[in-house]
């Protein structure tokens, strides 16, 4: 597709700082760096204030932390908030639980199709082996290195990567359902044509298949990826979901009536 894009890292956050620590450990040993690293955090406490602070110390480029007050789950707006801080032309987005295989961003870069969007997918860790990671020591953390066949890893078949065989392992299709905001990409001008994440979809759930909708009412394709672009994510509890049965009803709509754009979204941010 020519050269790189330059591309943008989103990370997603609501007080892990634990979690986040590994995240951005990840992030510091890719191969291809970001242009930027952007915190979307949803009104985290001092904790993830103070361990940015001191991670901007260390990092090879920008991170920048965008915070707003909690007031309950708002991840459709923090992360509306996020991209108008980005300046790159490609935004990769995953959330702060994630631990990133050192190919990541380079993998994304080299899915990055005019017309598209991106859909990864993620291993799991277990939950012994997610806290004896947040139980390890810094300089522990940054040996780790996960593999399909590691100790502690679920849903293996999500963390091989083979990179001969990455056309293999994608496919395009026009449907909105199954889509991670943990694992996404895409255009920053596609994104601000259907005006971003819809800010009235509060609470857990759904809120990156509403976004995956209004894309596809645009002709904007989904590219499925695999065997490439790899993530574990940390185990944790469930998160309530009292709103998903209505953000679900959203999605639906979004996709019955073609909806481009959303009304209350990127650009209605005050």
């Amino acid at each position: 597709m020519g050269s790189a894009p330059a591309t943008s890292l989103i990370i997603a956050t609501y007080n892990w700082a634990e979690a986040l620590h590994c995240s951005l450990l990840s992030v510091l040993k890719q191969k291809t760096l970001p242009l930027e690293v952007i915190i979307a955090d949803d009104g985290s406490d001092h904790r993830t204030r103070d361990l940015i602070a001191r991670m901007q110390q260390i990092f090879p480029v920008p991170v920048i932390h965008v915070w707003h007050e909690d007031r309950g789950f708002r991840k459709s707006e923090i992360l509306n908030r996020a991209v108008r801080q980005t300046s790159g032309t490609y935004i990769v987005q995953v959330d702060g639980d994630v631990v990133l295989h050192a190919s990541f961003i380079q993998d994304h870069i080299a899915a990055a199709e005019c017309g598209a969007f991106v859909r990864g997918t993620r291993a799991r860790l277990n939950p012994a082996r997610t806290e004896e990671l947040l139980k390890s020591s810094e300089a522990e953390m940054r040996k780790t290195n996960f593999r399909f066949y590691s100790r502690g890893v679920d849903n293996r078949l999500n963390a091989v990567r083979l990179p001969v065989f990455r056309s293999l392992g994608q496919r395009r299709e026009m449907k909105s359902r199954s889509v991670r905001g943990s694992n996404l990409a895409y255009w920053k001008d596609d994104f601000l044509r259907v005006n971003g994440y819809n800010n009235e979809l509060s609470g857990w759930g759904h809120e990156d298949e509403e976004l995956a909708a209004r894309f596809i009412n645009n002709n904007i394709i989904k590219k499925i990826v695999k065997l490439s672009a790899v993530q574990y994510h940390l185990h944790h509890d469930e998160l309530p979901r009292s709103n998903e049965p209505f953000h679900r009803e959203a999605v639906q709509q979004t996709l019955l009536t073609k909806v481009k754009k959303c009304l209350n979204g990127y650009e209605n941010l005050l």
